[in-house]
């Protein structure tokens, strides 16, 4: 039976690969969010498990609409 070889990922490349700072990223690790793996001293992220979390937090049409002012009139914006 083969074994996959993991593509592994630093914080530095997993930030720069979602667009957010390393501190951003240690605060979705702290939290459960994204896991992450502690070899001694350094952390890694498998790259997968990053573009997993990428698919679960897209966000659904309709889902902002909460975001954006209703202008209370049957108008549509131009």
């Amino acid at each position: 039976m083969g074994r996959e070889t993991t593509e592994w990922m630093s914080t530095r490349e997993a930030a720069g690969e979602l667009g957010i700072t390393t501190r951003t990223l240690y605060r979705l690790i702290d939290s459960g969010q994204l896991p992450a793996y502690k070899f001694g001293r350094v952390i890694r992220l498998k790259a997968d498990e990053v573009d997993a979390f990428v698919e679960r937090s897209r966000i659904a049409p309709g889902d902002l609409e909460h975001l954006y002012a209703d202008s209370g009139s049957d108008e549509e914006e131009p």
